[in-house]
């Protein structure tokens, strides 16, 4: 039995799950609704407030699904009862963003301006250095901030750059203007 996926997944107070017959996992929420579509391999159940998930065979493939499926279930369900919110932080002479309308305007030393538009069911908030992205889907939050972060990665010698906020730039030193 996977680790992952023997645990239950506790269904947290407002939050409706339902699971339709092709194996489809429905998890919705006053305003949110998430799907999950899971393999044929895996039964999924929801008994007592929870959700089980059971595989039909032990092959290796089918104890990989377990666990991720139980995950993603997971993480639906904590997306539609709380959010979830990645926070970059801008470093660097001139860096600058604003949302405008669905758009997310960075300068980052380039020539122009960089446009980003937000993608549908996620939020964006700007406060001085920081960026914070903010939806109920956790992959469409860390892709979106991924893609953010990827126009200026923080560079190891004056750590410049867009980071995230629990991210620990390793830094080196710079040259030793000692002689020869």
């Amino acid at each position: 039995m996977s680790r992952i996926g023997r645990l239950p997944v506790e269904i947290t107070k407002g939050v409706e799950v339902t699971i339709s017959p092709d194996n489809e996992v429905s998890i919705k929420s006053a305003q949110k609704l998430l799907k999950v579509q899971v393999n044929s391999v895996i039964n999924v159940q929801v008994k007592d407030g929870s959700v089980i998930l059971t595989r039909k065979n032990d092959e290796p493939k089918s104890r990989a699904w377990h666990g991720l499926y139980r995950a993603l279930i997971q993480n639906a369900v904590t997306g539609v009862s709380k959010g979830w919110t990645k926070t970059l932080i801008f470093k660097g002479v001139g860096y600058k963003a604003n949302v405008a309308g669905k758009y997310l305007e960075m300068i980052l030393g380039y020539s122009h301006p960089i446009k980003m538009e937000i993608p549908e069911g996620l939020t964006v908030k700007v406060e001085k250095t920081n960026i914070m992205v903010s939806g109920a889907d956790r992959a469409q939050v860390g892709q979106f901030s991924a893609q953010i972060r990827s126009w200026r990665e923080p560079e190891p010698y004056l750590g410049k750059g867009i980071r995230y906020s629990d991210e620990v730039i390793r830094r080196k030193a710079g040259k030793s203007g000692g002689e020869k």
